[in-house]
């Protein structure tokens, strides 16, 4: 029985005709494929007594060689045809359609004013890994280890004891800068940041972050003021007022969160500010001195000041952008907007 298979599916193989794709992948189906008749043949060489196993197998043997040969010749013949028709239809004299450019991101040219403005006035650039371990990112900056930030619904981890997390702020670089550097210090720490959030017109889980660090004898409230009245006004204009509320902090103290006027209504109250006339940019504060000591500073000797805001919140008040998704989106019609600034 199994003989008289053998031959009559040689027969239907060999008279089989294949002429489109449609015929090439039914044939594959029926005899090439691992359930296909030729297949179920070989599971039946159980059946068949030992003397004759050697004399099936090498009947079957051929038959599949003789399928798989005739799939892959129709293949190859319907190959090499189909080229010329898929390009029959384009003129290739006509001019390439040119590729779609956009340009210089705007978080990239607000990160880069925002670096010369601080050049001005002595700061450099540091920074530093986003794969961040816990003394860096949590432990060195007074977080305590019940604090909110440090939960799986705020933070990516990436592993744990010892704990290694996708940092939440760029005030790591600033531990790391004073864990190897002596004062006077003067820094600015731009960078990406980590923080589990939903997405929405105001929120990201990735975003932009930079924070400024100065460390040195006799660094005062005052000086943190001063530096953030001259930052305000280059980058805003000369009109922008800034006011500091109370905050908290665990890394500073006394801390204050940054206001500014709304750069949409000029104070006067419109839908962005909720008609306060004010909008927040970020927060600040003098260094805690417990953090002075445990990057190594003495704190009775040294003081200091810090300061960090969102680069898209900045972004978004200066050109008045709507939308933080929109920086994402790689939208190039998005950035065209921005040739001529």
């Amino acid at each position: 029985m199994l003989f008289e298979n053998i031959k009559r599916l040689t027969q239907e193989v060999e008279a089989y005709t294949i002429e489109n794709k449609e015929q090439l992948e039914a044939f594959k189906n029926t005899y090439v494929s691992r359930k296909g008749q030729i297949a179920a043949l070989f599971d039946e060489m159980k059946t068949v007594a030992p003397e004759q196993r050697k004399q099936v197998g090498q009947e079957l043997n051929q038959l599949k060689q003789l399928a798989q040969q005739k799939f892959d010749a129709a293949q190859e013949a319907l190959e090499q045809n189909a080229t010329p028709d898929a390009l029959s239809g384009l003129d290739f004299t006509l001019p390439p359609v040119p590729n779609t450019l956009g340009t210089r991101h705007p978080l990239a040219r607000v990160r880069e004013q925002i670096i010369r403005i601080f050049e001005r006035i002595g700061f450099n650039v540091s920074e530093g890994p986003e794969m961040e371990d816990d003394w860096h990112n949590f432990s060195a900056l007074n977080f305590p280890e019940n604090h909110p930030a440090r939960d799986m619904q705020d933070t990516f981890f990436l592993s744990k004891n010892p704990d290694m997390l996708l940092r939440t702020h760029t005030s790591s670089v600033q531990v790391r800068v004073m864990e190897h550097q002596k004062p006077p210090i003067r820094t600015l720490s731009p960078g990406r940041v980590f923080r589990n959030e939903a997405i929405s017109a105001r929120a990201h889980c990735v975003f932009h972050q930079v924070e400024g660090l100065f460390v040195d004898r006799g660094v005062s409230f005052k000086d943190l003021k001063d530096t953030l009245y001259y930052f305000v006004k280059e980058l805003f204009g000369p009109d922008t007022q800034i006011r500091f509320r109370p905050s908290f902090f665990p890394f500073t103290e006394p801390s204050a969160e940054i206001d500014i006027t709304c750069h949409i209504c000029k104070g006067t109250g419109c839908n962005i500010c909720k008609g306060s006339g004010w909008v927040e940019i970020g927060g600040s504060g003098m260094v805690d001195p417990q953090v002075l000591e445990n990057c190594g500073i003495d704190s009775k000797e040294f003081s200091g000041f810090a300061f960090g805001m969102g680069i898209e919140r900045i972004t978004m008040l200066k050109y008045q952008i709507k939308d933080l998704r929109l920086f994402t989106e790689n939208d190039a019609r998005f950035l065209r907007q921005f040739e001529a600034v």
